[in-house]
């Protein structure tokens, strides 16, 4: 099924827009960031972030950050786990995942281990709002009627990221991701953004 993309998704303005916002936001949670490392740093020792390889724009491989919130070498137990897979496969997420460490599940479920993903933004490889970025070996696993995905940068957030039950169905991920796509404009990623902020502020306070 073909989407019709938003042209602001190619516009000069969505990249200048993405870049500048994640100058001001990295400025302004630097103590947060700072805050989280120390305490993964002291509870569960390195590695402070978590890096995966992720397919962005075009079919580019990148690697994109998050704060580590589970043990080392996690990803190697995926299939010993798969039977508790609550995510529509090929996708895969237990929201109460075993490998989780010190304050990991926290950090998952308010959203904080994706900060470092600002810098993903501020280095081009993603952009505040566009659909969410997959693990290669999920994205070979796919049709081919989900690479509309990769015609635009990947995003920290979407319409999926702010609907309620998102892992439902690859139908209902699909469909969220195309509604996603066909809208556009500094003022609507102003709004997936601060609808998702205020989802995970209701969350830690």
């Amino acid at each position: 099924m073909s989407v019709a993309i938003h042209p602001y998704y190619s516009s000069p303005t969505k990249e200048v827009f993405d870049r500048l916002l994640a100058v001001v936001l990295i400025f302004l949670s630097w103590p947060v960031l700072l805050i989280i490392s120390l305490v993964i740093l002291l509870s569960v020792g390195r590695p402070i972030f978590y890096v995966q390889s992720r397919v962005g724009k075009d079919g580019e491989k990148f690697r994109m950050y998050k704060f580590r919130t589970m043990r080392p070498g996690a990803h190697k137990e995926q299939a010993a786990l798969q039977k508790l897979n609550q995510a529509p496969g090929p996708m895969f997420k237990i929201f109460d995942d075993p490998r989780f460490i010190g304050a990991g599940k926290w950090l998952s479920k308010s959203g904080l281990d994706e900060l470092p993903q600002l810098f993903n933004v501020l280095f081009g490889q993603m952009s505040f709002v566009g659909p969410r970025p997959l693990p290669v070996a999920e994205v070979k696993k796919l049709g081919s009627d989900w690479d509309f995905r990769h015609l635009v940068k990947p995003g920290v957030f979407s319409e999926w990221t702010i609907t309620e039950n998102r892992h439902r169905s690859l139908a209902d991920w699909q469909k969220l991701d195309k509604l996603t796509l066909c809208q556009g404009g500094w003022s609507y990623d102003l709004k997936i953004i601060a609808k998702t902020l205020l989802k995970s502020l209701a969350f830690i306070f």
